[in-house]
């Protein structure tokens, strides 16, 4: 897959972030800038899969999930 690198600026990375994470998702890279200097960039990384491990899917106890504060109150 080849990643298309593209530069945005910080504020309209805040503004739409979501958008950006589904871009990133489908393979396309960002550097995002402030004040026309690099600031950071944002890729899909390859290793997520190795670093997380899921414990539980608590959307499948509830629909949204579990709230912090029941979790706790059950333990």
């Amino acid at each position: 897959m080849i990643m298309k690198k593209t530069i945005i600026g910080l504020r309209e990375f805040r503004e739409n972030t979501e958008t950006f994470i589904k871009q990133v998702a489908m393979g396309e890279s960002f550097v995002v800038v402030r004040k026309s200097r690099p600031v950071f960039r944002i890729s899909a990384s390859d290793e997520a899969d190795d670093l997380w491990e899921r414990a539980i899917d608590f959307t499948k106890i509830k629909k949204g999930g579990v709230a912090l504060k029941d979790l706790l109150a059950q333990l």
